[in-house]
């Protein structure tokens, strides 16, 4: 269901955090007994303990390598909470989508428990303990790792039903109860089955095929990604809920659903059959059967800006049957021809500005000689110095017709002048 074919990892203790090693990799320091019960006989619950309270011992699993390990924080800190201070994230905290980066998940023990007489009591443990624990979860650390999705070229790690499942059975395996000798017995390890209201979206689309989109088959990484990450103002995201959305077709409440980004690229992987996915721009520019098709489809001296739809059409039919021929199918090839056009044409937009930037400046450039010029014509005209209107319309690169008009409105401005 993953889209990809990756090795699986083995769950493991770290090296340090065994018998074998004498524990030399981890240093329990849990706070004396005096502070963590304040008064136990206090009135109020919160002056009941002291600052060793917040106190906690943990578990770790890094779900992408099946590493395990233990150790705890510093009592002494007095910081709201012990996150800051875990290995990892808070599984509830993660979601049921894709792992954060690294996949490691810290899992806090419980201390606080009630003996056979129904007393409160605090249980802190020692290394051998925590290190047995780590063995008796260790089968279901491998179902969690074994069943989560990888998903694409890099593996990426995504929850699955039986992932989510095996999880919920560590968290129960990690409680205990004492006897009456103070003798920790942790939860009978389970396996249990994947419950119906956790469902895979690969499930979810065989069971909705009429609601599956067609255009899944050559969509690139990142459109499956995103249609992966759909998210609604309310309602179901994730794929079920842009497949149904759309349709107008409504989920009933109280499923949650696990393996979106698999099912979109096992999908895929699927319509593309024996031939590999591959984005368009990428084997365009680089294979050498890609920039073959660009350079034969080109027309000399043709530019796609100048190409109507028609023609990226044409394009496209004509690149895919090549990529066939390459034994790869094209993601995102429309889109890319579209978006190559707009970007030539985006150029050429920058040239017409620029152009019209540079026009405006030699306008008003030409408005300034122009002024200047007239002025001065003026001032030779003035002369009456004999020199005809062909030489002086040299002078000032005009024709001579031009010049013996303005003569003329010199000569008329002068007439019409009233005495001083």
């Amino acid at each position: 269901m993953s889209g990809t074919e990756n090795s699986k990892p083995t769950a493991h203790v770290v090296v340090g955090y065994t018998p074998q090693d004498g524990f030399v990799a981890v240093q329990l320091n849990p706070p004396p007994a005096e502070y963590v019960w304040h008064d136990r006989r206090a009135e109020h619950h919160r002056e009941r303990f002291g600052p060793g309270n917040g106190y906690q011992q943990w578990l770790a699993v890094d779900a992408a390598t099946g590493a395990v390990w233990f150790g705890d924080t510093d009592w002494r800190t007095q910081d709201e909470g012990a996150a800051p201070w875990l290995p990892g994230h808070r599984r509830a905290a993660a979601g049921d989508g894709a792992l954060p980066s690294p996949a490691v998940f810290a899992l806090l023990l419980t201390h606080r428990t009630v003996d056979e007489q129904g007393a409160d009591t605090w249980r802190f443990f020692s290394a051998e303990e925590l290190y047995t624990l780590v063995r008796r979860i260790l089968p279901m650390v491998q179902r969690v790792i074994g069943s989560l999705h990888r998903v694409g070229p890099a593996g990426d790690l995504e929850w699955s039903a039986e992932a989510a499942t095996a999880w919920t059975d560590l968290e129960q395996a990690c409680l205990y109860t004492l006897d009456a000798t103070g003798t920790v017995a942790w939860s009978e390890p389970r396996m249990s089955p994947v419950p119906g209201w956790r469902v895979e979206v690969a499930d979810f689309l065989a069971r909705n095929p009429e609601l599956c989109d067609p255009a899944w088959a050559t969509a690139t990484d990142a459109e499956l990604d995103a249609y992966a990450t759909y998210e609604p103002d309310s309602g179901y995201g994730g794929v079920p809920g842009r497949m149904c959305t759309p349709a107008g077709v409504q989920i009933e409440e109280g499923y949650t659903f696990y393996g979106h980004r698999a099912a979109l690229y096992a999908y895929r992987a699927a319509a593309c059959g024996d031939r590999a996915p591959v984005e368009a721009g990428l084997w365009l520019r680089t294979s050498d059967a890609g920039r073959s098709s660009w350079e034969g489809a080109k027309v000399v001296g043709a530019s796609l800006a100048d190409a109507p739809d028609c023609v990226l059409d044409h394009l496209a039919e004509t690149f895919r049957s090549a990529a066939a021929d390459d034994g790869v199918v094209l993601t995102g090839l429309a889109a890319y021809l579209r978006q190559q056009r707009a970007e030539e044409r985006e150029a050429v937009d920058d040239t017409l500005a620029a152009t019209g930037e540079e026009l405006k400046r030699l306008e008003e450039l030409l408005k300034e000689v122009r002024l200047v010029r007239n002025t001065v014509l003026t001032r030779v005209l003035s002369w009456t110095d004999g020199r005809d209107d062909e030489v002086i319309a040299r002078l000032a690169a005009m024709s001579p017709v031009a010049v013996a008009e303005w003569r003329e409105r010199l000569t008329a401005d002068r007439s019409v002048r009233p005495e001083g």
